[in-house]
């Protein structure tokens, strides 16, 4: 039988991608996106925060126009691999290896959104729409 082993994830990176260069000339970029997990009705929210990999055409694009806050879609697959740091310990990483990289908002919207915003707005508004409320309670991000 065949496995699968496809990600797809929607999040915000935590902090401005890293580009690099391999000995060969290939482009990698590594970034970590939050994405936030569902919860039970009134349970609390929890993030958490996967490590991800492009490479080549695709890691050049992610560096160019995405930064800390840049909204993304992941679509890729789940890579484990083990490594021995400086120190001479091993070291196991799970990450997305990132096929597609999709930028769902324009550069630089992240910051201007925040700065037209303040930090409880989003907890105090409430948006109707044909009788149906939803209150950022029934959002799942």
């Amino acid at each position: 039988m065949a496995g699968l082993n496809r990600v797809i994830l929607v999040g915000r990176m935590v902090r401005d991608p890293e580009l690099k260069k391999t000995n060969s000339g290939a482009s990698v970029t590594s970034f970590t996106i939050a994405v936030d997990n569902l919860t039970k009705v009134g349970g609390e929210r929890s993030t958490s925060f996967i490590p991800c990999t492009s490479w080549n055409k695709t890691a050049e694009n992610v560096a160019k126009y995405c930064s800390k806050g840049s909204l993304v879609g992941v679509d890729g697959r789940l890579n484990q691999r083990s490594y021995e740091d400086k120190s001479g310990q091993k070291r196991s990483v799970v990450e997305v290896v990132a096929e597609s990289v999709q930028f769902l908002e324009k550069k630089g919207a992240a910051e201007s959104t925040d700065d037209q915003l303040d930090d409880n707005s989003f907890e105090k508004s409430s948006i109707t729409h044909e009788g149906i409320d939803s209150s950022d309670d029934d959002l799942p991000f």
